[in-house]
């Protein structure tokens, strides 16, 4: 992956930060960055939900360094940042049922953790900072697509600590005059995503359970969309995001996504398919927090970053279960 790049400016004269670099997201950042010939990638991580086999990866690059650290102390932030050029914010406690079950956990690392993240990058002159948003802060708003100026109420604390980030992100943008982008994410997936624990994401929980015998268990009746995409396209968000020399394109924030939809059950089908499985999935109550609907529109993304999902749901898949197909 990432042998083509997405930038066009010589990323060897610049030192990068990557917060939550040992997550999902975050190592697929750090791993375009050292392939493209980064000075430097600093990844700041505690392990609390990243994993440190996606970190192992990269540990004999000589452009890499590992800082153990937490998001919540704004010493270990400022520490992070000193002599960063450019910040890539993807620390986060993800995932809207364990914001349910924890909120004040949820908030100190999403929120409190996100204004730290911001003050030692302005302290530090960071060139740009380029921030993970969820397309959770849509709410309950019913519009399809989802366009950026229209969001609901927040259905979760998940949901709040996010539209937090996107406020403190437009306060210090223009009283600070910060350079500062963020990215609504639409449920990325892809590999090193974790398949295990009560809030694994659908996809790698479908494969999980189908590999094992086990059927999936799918909530409510299958119905509710998503749109699902692909890591790489993720990566090239942020890559552009960061690069961007168009003026009008900075204190934004923009739908990551593939603008497609689809249902949680015809994603079953799909994964079922490939793996040439005949488990029936199992269906339970509705979740509490969830939203019923979400596709992006992602013509701001395309218009100001030159954002271009290269790659389907259905090519993504295939990429994931190539090592279970071959």
């Amino acid at each position: 992956m990432y042998e083509t790049p997405f930038h066009t400016k010589p990323i060897g004269e610049f030192s990068f930060l990557v917060s939550g670099g040992a997550g999902f997201i975050g190592s697929h950042l750090v791993e375009y960055l050292l392939k493209h010939g980064a000075r430097n990638v600093r990844v700041l991580d505690n392990f609390l939900t990243g994993s440190e086999s996606n970190v192992e990866l990269f540990t004999n690059h000589p452009a890499y360094q590992f800082l153990h650290g937490d998001i919540r102390s704004a010493h270990d932030c400022k520490k992070a940042c000193e002599g960063i050029d450019f910040v890539l914010h993807q620390a986060a406690l993800a995932s809207v049922q364990r914001s349910m079950k924890d909120p004040v956990t949820t908030h100190q690392i999403n929120a409190d953790g996100f204004l730290n993240m911001l003050i030692a990058a302005r302290d530090s002159g960071v060139k740009r900072f380029v921030y993970a948003s969820s397309s959770s802060v849509y709410g309950d708003h019913p519009g399809l697509p989802k366009r950026e100026d229209k969001t609901g109420n927040p259905l979760s604390p998940y949901a709040v600590s996010k539209k937090i980030n996107e406020l403190y992100a437009h306060v210090f943008g223009t009283a600070f005059r910060m350079e500062i982008i963020g990215l609504r994410y639409f449920n990325i997936f892809g590999p090193r995503q974790d398949p295990n624990g009560p809030y694994a994401a659908v996809i790698p929980a479908f494969i999980r359970d189908l590999l094992s015998g086990k059927p999936p268990l799918i909530y409510g009746d299958g119905s509710q969309t998503r749109d699902f995409t692909f890591v790489e396209n993720a990566v090239q968000a942020n890559i552009k995001a960061l690069f961007s020399e168009n003026g009008e394109a900075l204190n934004q924030v923009y739908n990551i996504a593939c603008g497609e939809a689809c249902s949680i059950f015809e994603l079953f089908k799909l994964i079922a398919a490939q793996l040439k499985s005949n488990i029936q999935p199992k269906f339970a109550e509705a979740r509490k927090g969830d939203i019923l609907h979400s596709t992006a529109d992602v013509t701001m993304a395309k218009r100001f970053l030159k954002y271009v999902p290269k790659i389907s749901l259905k090519d993504g898949i295939l990429i994931l279960l190539s090592p279970y197909c071959a």
